[in-house]
This record gives C-alpha cells, sequence and structure tokens, in this order.
C-alpha cells in the first residue's frame, strides 16, 4: 500500500511538505541519553545522573511499546523544523498540535512512502506516546521536576473505503514544545543524517553537531567514559568503547572528523567540524580530560586554558552546566564574531556560562 497525497480543499490546514525545509533538532536532546539507540524493543530504563549530581534524565518504557528510539526521534526532528519554518515565516502563533500527511513527514526524514513505511510510522508514534521521560532539565520556577512523553496525542483519520489514511496529528509534549520557543534553542543539520543507518553513530553525530559545529579548528574532545554515560547505552563499557573506536576508525560521520586520543589512560574521542582543518593528534599520555590532556597542550592553542578558581566559579553558581562543553561553544562563538579573545576571557567565559543557565532554568 503506497500513502498517497490528500487533495482536498483543507489541505491547507495541514503541514505541507517543504523540499528544501531547513532541519533543525533541539539542544537539550542531541546530548543526554533520552532514546534507545538500538532498533531492536528496549524496556531497560535509562537512569542518567550528571556527575555533579544535578541533572538527570530518567526514561522508562512499556512492554507492549517499548522505548522510543533514536530513529523515533526523527518525529521531533520534523517538529522542530516545521514549527521553526512556521515562525521564520512571520507565523506568531505556533500550534502544539501539527496536522500531517504521513507522505510528507516520511519524505522529509528520508524515509520511503509505501504501506509498511507507514504502519513503522504508527509504531513509533505509539512508543513516543508510551515512553515516560522525568527531568529536571530546565525547571521553570519551583518546578523542578518535569514527568511526560514526547507526544501527547496522536491521530490517523482512515477512510473506511479504501483503508487509506486521509490525514494525521500529533500534539508535543509541553516540555518538548517549550524548548522549541526558547532563543537559541534549535541547531541545524545535515540532511545527510537521516541516512546514518546506526544508532550510535547517529548519537555520536547529534554530539558532535552541539559541542563542536562551533568549536573552531580546535574541536571538541570528550573521554570515553563520560561518552558511556551520556549514552544511555545497554551493554558495558568495554563493548561501548570498541564500537566508538571502530566508529572513529571509520570516521563517516556528516560533517565531522572523528579523532582518537589514546595513551595510558581511557581514551577520548576529537569531533571537529570538517570546514576545518583536522590537525593530527599526538598520543597522550595518558588521555584523561581534554584540559589535562599532554597531547594537547601539544596542539597549537587557540584559546586560553581555563583557571581552576574560573571552573569553580562556574561550576558552584550554575550547577549542572558541562563546563568543557560551554567552553567549547563560547570559542565557536567567538570565532563566529571575528574575534579572537575578549580582554578579560575568564570573565566573558563567566557571563556566557550565566546566559546559558539563565536560558536552560528559567
Amino acid at each position: 500500500m503506497t500513502v498517497r497525497r490528500r487533495a482536498k480543499p483543507q489541505l491547507d490546514l495541514f503541514i505541507p511538505y517543504i523540499t528544501d525545509l531547513s532541519l533543525r533538532d533541539t539542544r537539550e536532546t542531541m546530548e543526554r541519553p533520552f532514546f534507545s539507540l538500538a532498533k531492536r524493543k528496549r524496556l531497560k530504563p535509562i537512569e542518567y545522573t550528571s556527575p555533579d549530581g544535578t541533572i538527570y534524565v530518567k526514561v522508562y518504557a512499556t512492554p507492549q511499546f517499548g522505548m522510543a528510539t533514536i530513529w523515533d526521534a526523527d518525529i521531533l526532528i520534523w517538529a522542530s523544523s516545521s514549527l521553526n519554518n512556521m515562525r521564520n515565516a512571520g507565523c506568531n502563533d505556533l500550534p502544539r498540535t501539527l496536522n500531517f500527511q504521513a507522505y510528507d513527514l516520511l519524505k522529509t526524514i528520508g524515509r520511503d512512502t509505501g504501506g509498511r513505511d507507514y504502519h513503522l510510522l504508527r509504531d513509533a508514534l505509539g512508543r513516543m506516546q508510551a515512553t515516560t521521560i522525568t527531568t529536571n532539565i530546565r525547571p521553570k520556577g519551583r518546578k523542578k521536576d518535569r514527568q511526560f512523553s514526547w507526544i501527547e496525542s496522536w491521530s490517523d483519520l482512515i477512510d473506511e473505503k479504501t483503508g487509506q489514511s486521509l490525514g494525521m496529528s500529533l500534539t508535543l509534549a509541553d516540555w518538548f514544545y517549550e524548548g522549541i520557543l526558547m532563543d537559541g534553542s534549535l541547531l541545524a543539520i545535515d540532511p545527510a543524517y537521516f541516512s546514518i543507518s546506526g544508532g550510535r553513530e547517529r548519537w555520536l553525530y547529534r554530539v558532535a553537531r552541539k559541542h563542536a559545529g562551533a568549536a573552531g579548528p580546535d574541536g571538541f574532545s570528550i573521554p570515553m567514559p563520560t561518552l558511556f554515560e551520556k549514552s544511555g547505552a545497554e551493554g558495558t563499557y568495554r563493548r561501548f568503547k570498541f564500537e566508538m573506536l571502530a566508529i572513529v576508525k571509520r570516521n563517516d560521520i556528516p560533517d565531522f572528523n572523528l579523532l582518537p586520543e589514546v595513551g595510558r589512560g581511557e581514551p577520548n574521542i576529537r569531533m571537529i567540524r570538517k570546514t576545518q582543518p583536522a590537525t593530527p593528534v599526538k598520543p597522550a599520555q595518558p588521555a584523561i580530560a581534554s584540559h589535562e590532556n599532554p597531547a594537547i597542550r601539544e596542539r597549537p592553542i587557540i584559546s586560553p586554558n581555563l583557571s581552576d578558581r574560573a571552573i569553580g566559579m562556574v561550576r558552584r553558581d550554575f550547577p549542572g552546566l558541562d563546563v568543557y562543553a560551554i567552553k567549547a561553544e563560547y570559542d565557536g562563538s567567538l570565532a563566529e564574531d571575528g574575534r579572537r579573545e575578549p580582554q578579560n576571557y575568564e570573565k566573558g567565559f563567566y557571563g556566557f556560562a550565566r546566559h546559558l543557565y539563565s536560558r536552560y532554568h528559567g
């Protein structure tokens, strides 16, 4: 069965299929473990807590549907992109309920449009509604904990005679919808993202896009154990490390070069946008956090190191922020503005961290 577009007078009520839709993903869901990275049904919960204990994400599945996967999250990318397109077109009242044709959504996220794909879309919507997330990211006022499902509800109008879909709708969770409306909450992604077949590769692209997308020629480096914790992946760390190093060796993630930093300790992965020159990295002794990595100290310095005092102040005043991820974003913003270094780098960095904290925590 082919899912066909409906030609009805009320078609203008539906989100149109736009061939050049600028794709957008939400920063908050690009790094922390919100989705299963496997296509098989996952029932084991994801329970993540940030190293300083201030931020948590818990994801729970149901036996009937299983947990929403990183492929299901393509629906959220479509929703974010569609709402962003409406906003850019001058729409001041963005809807939380989106009406659409299955054909249009599937084409936008790079899927086939046959009957099987239509049924897989319905399955994905079911997982998105059945999965329960609890988190304290972005609390509003005194409401520090939020519990929601990605989709509050969805519907599919079926023609009784033909059995074909006449149109579908979904209502986004308040938490996700509010995130789309926040300034600076969306990042552009390459359409090639939808062609990535592996769950770990998809997640790694999203991490790289968030942290290394504007980080300059030095990119962004993350220790493998930290990457494992933030992935929410099932299985052992040893298996995860083996698979990550294999992905790095292939180095075929769209937009980014992946470089291993291996020494006596656990390895790091350095992510550098392909528009930047990829400088070879010498082995580290040992490979620890990027700001302490001797191999990185041997690389050309493109931004000052943070003092222990500056790191301590940011962690004290803005709990939950990833200091080195924020530093990568700060350096990237300086590069985009054409400024090499402010008069007081650490003062500027502190102000940048304060701005991000107030944006995400209200």
